[in-house]
This record gives structure tokens, C-alpha cells and sequence, in this order.
């Protein structure tokens, strides 16, 4: 009886320590501090503007990266390069149509990290993005210090059935020719 005594208090113990020693943790991402900014290009040009997080986090294994997820307000889009009066409203008002993002019926967006390589600062991450209600992979570099992360990749918008003005899916387009890639630059405080 003692032995088992002993035995059991051995093993409460060790499995204490091991679980000290397991320090995963998520930190939720401070959504009034950190950015989305975009960048669509066009033959003629490009506009950029930003997009706001609703919710996130990350998760961490000590100091790396593991997972995370995120949930971006699809409503929030705004133009930057234009001035109000000068079409800002308007492609504003296009952006958030069927021929683009559909924020009526689909007003979040979100993105899932299902897996992660790397260490010390410096990851490319897997998850899947949904957009208009589509998933599809998405895989990018991300970069952590201190309480930041960011990352830059670029998005097939085509991949999401927003092909408005893409030559992919369209002759004829000439000048109006809108790319199908658009850049997302995001910076997460946590």
C-alpha cells in the first residue's frame, strides 16, 4: 500500500513537471492596433486601402508559433488613395458589391492556421482562407519580434469567384484589365 502511495505521488509529480515545462499559450491579437492594408493593381494603375480585424489569435508553443485564426470585417473596406467626392465612395460602393466582395451576404472573412514551420521569428505558415464563402489554401512568410507579427502575401482573387475585370475570364478588357493577384500587408499586435 505504501509502494503504491509512493508510486502514485511519483507520478502526479512528474507529470506536473513535464507540464510545466509545455508552455503553449494563445495571445489574442489587440484588433485596435493592428492593420490590414490592401493593394489591387490594374493596367492603369492601382488603388490600396485598408480592412479591419474583427477578432484573432495566435498560438504559441514557448516562444513558436503553432496556430492561430482570424476574422476580418468584410464592411470595413476603405479606399486610401482616393479623396472623398473623387470616386472613393464609389469604388468603395463597387468593392463591396457582388462583382467583388459581396459584403451583404458574406460580411466576414476568415483565415485558419493549420500548421506551421519554422522557429525563432521566422515561419511560413498553412491555413485555409475563406472569402464569399469559398475556402481555399493559403500559405505565406510571417515574422514575429516581440509582440508583433507581419506578414505580405498576395491573394488570387479569381480562386474566390471575384472575377469582375479579370482578363483570366474576360477578352477584350484592354485598359480595364484588373489583375487577378491583390496584396495584403498585414501587421498583428498582441
Amino acid at each position: 500500500m505504501k509502494n503504491n502511495i509512493l508510486k502514485t505521488g511519483f507520478i502526479v509529480i512528474l507529470a506536473m513537471t513535464i507540464a510545466s515545462f509545455t508552455t503553449a499559450s494563445e495571445k489574442s491579437v489587440n484588433v485596435k492596433d493592428s492593420s490590414i492594408t490592401w493593394k489591387g493593381h490594374k493596367v492603369t494603375g492601382s488603388h490600396e486601402g485598408t480592412i479591419n480585424l474583427l477578432e484573432g489569435s495566435l498560438i504559441f508553443d514557448g516562444e513558436n508559433l503553432t496556430a492561430g485564426q482570424f476574422t476580418i470585417d468584410m464592411t470595413s473596406i476603405i479606399v486610401t488613395d482616393l479623396e472623398a467626392g473623387s470616386g472613393k465612395e464609389k469604388l468603395e460602393g463597387h468593392l463591396k458589391s457582388d462583382d467583388f466582395f459581396g459584403v451583404n451576404n458574406h460580411k466576414k472573412a476568415m483565415f485558419k492556421i493549420n500548421s506551421v514551420n519554422g522557429k525563432n521569428g521566422t515561419y511560413r505558415v498553412y491555413g485555409d482562407l475563406t472569402i464569399k464563402g469559398i475556402t481555399k489554401p493559403a500559405t505565406f512568410q510571417m515574422m514575429i519580434k516581440g509582440n508583433t507579427a507581419t506578414a505580405s502575401f498576395k491573394i488570387d482573387r479569381t480562386k474566390y469567384n471575384i472575377k469582375y475585370g479579370s482578363s483570366s475570364f474576360f477578352d477584350n478588357l484592354k485598359d480595364k484589365a484588373i489583375y487577378d493577384d491583390f496584396d495584403l500587408n498585414v501587421t498583428l499586435k498582441f
